[in-house]
């Protein structure tokens, strides 16, 4: 995994830098770290691990709370320095094609994890060793961790990075996504307090 391309990036949360990275200069999908502007990497830095959402990032989905996570990590990270990386695992890393034909299994009862399966994927096949590949070659040290995700957690105590924070990024359910909410808490183990 390499640094293929950087730029800078105004956003409507602010001043970012993009950086693209991938083992093949050629990918048409690489990773993606947008960095704030003014952030100092050598000291502890906040962190949000995000894996692509097409219909929520880009669509608003209410199925899920993936746009709204977003929308409220780039805000703080903006507010508060840090780092966003953007990594490329749709559908929970099934990619989109079988994440809408898990939709349809979701709309006939199954839930989200049971959905995958039902398709012969894991319940959840990211990789976020991804992550921290980027964030050692940003020279990242030390890390505020914006995540409900245990997974993630798991990974950045299990690398040569230092959690010292985790900072919650919950999102208010909808009628539409509370369903998938409590399956991140159920079955994932996710750190939300807002749902029963």
């Amino acid at each position: 995994m390499k640094r293929q391309a950087e730029a800078n990036l105004p956003t409507e949360w602010g001043e970012f830098k993009i950086i693209a990275y991938s083992d093949n200069e050629n990918d048409w999908m690489p990773h993606l770290a947008m960095i704030s502007k003014n952030t100092d990497l050598r000291k502890t830095v906040n962190i949000r691990i995000h894996s692509e959402c097409i219909t929520g990032d880009l669509f608003h989905s209410k199925r899920c709370d993936c746009g709204k996570q977003l929308d409220a990590a780039m805000k703080y990270i903006h507010e508060n320095g840090g780092v966003l990386l953007y990594l490329r695992q749709e559908g929970r890393n099934i990619g989109i094609i079988n994440k809408l034909k898990a939709y349809n299994l979701q709309d006939k009862g199954l839930n989200t994890a049971e959905a995958n399966i039902e398709l012969g994927f894991p319940a959840d096949a990211r990789d976020f060793k991804i992550a921290v590949e980027i964030l050692e070659d940003l020279g990242i040290q030390s890390v505020n961790l914006l995540t409900n995700n245990p997974e993630k957690i798991s990974f950045i105590k299990d690398s040569s990075i230092k959690l010292v924070h985790r900072i919650p990024l919950e999102i208010n359910p909808e009628k539409e996504n509370l369903e998938y909410l409590k399956t991140k808490k159920d079955f994932f183990g996710h750190f939300l307090n807002n749902i029963s």
